[in-house]
């Protein structure tokens, strides 16, 4: 996930990832999240530095948790912090044979360049650009139900996007 890093609180927050290599959470702030998720993050790369101390950077997903007590400063920091516990999800889950090929016709079909069958049911949910509530629904679901809502979803997007193929012989700008 890119970020941009601009406000002071989270430049401080950047520093202390890179100089003490910690991990740090963001919070899924929407009204259908009444369990309190949030993702536990570590920064990949910083892409880009400023002038005045921004950043341009890219993070990546390490855990999910729930959020308990959240402190809008944390000890001497300015960024927040909060009491959280972590699901221990195992993000290295790779989907099934059966899902493999009609999720590798839908990334053809976008023409996005698959890695092979060396993804994660995690990595399948990011490409299919899943809207609010489905992200959340996705996570809330139990392990064995993840990869079928997924397929669902991997059969709703081809279908639609055959039916976008198809329409491009029906109409005709001016």
């Amino acid at each position: 996930m890119p970020l941009h890093i601009f406000e002071p609180r989270y430049k401080q927050l950047l520093h202390d990832a890179e100089t003490d290599d910690i991990a740090f959470g963001i919070y899924f702030s929407h009204e259908v999240n009444t369990e309190k998720i949030g993702s536990l993050m570590k920064l990949e790369t910083v892409i880009k530095r400023y002038v005045g101390g921004e950043a341009d950077i890219i993070v990546k997903c390490q855990d999910i948790f729930s959020m308990g007590l959240l402190l809008r400063t944390y000890k001497d920091k300015l960024y927040p912090g909060a009491d959280v516990r972590l699901w221990s999800v195992d993000n290295q889950i790779f989907p099934d044979q059966p899902f493999l090929q009609p999720f590798q016709y839908y990334l053809k079909l976008r023409n996005i360049k698959s890695s092979g069958s060396h993804f994660t049911l995690y990595d399948a949910a990011a490409e299919l650009g899943l809207d609010v509530s489905d992200r959340f629904r996705f996570l809330t679901l139990s392990p064995e139900k993840r990869e079928a809502f997924l397929m669902n979803h991997v059969r709703f997007q081809t279908h639609v996007l055959h039916q976008e193929d198809k329409s491009k012989d029906v109409f005709h700008l001016n």
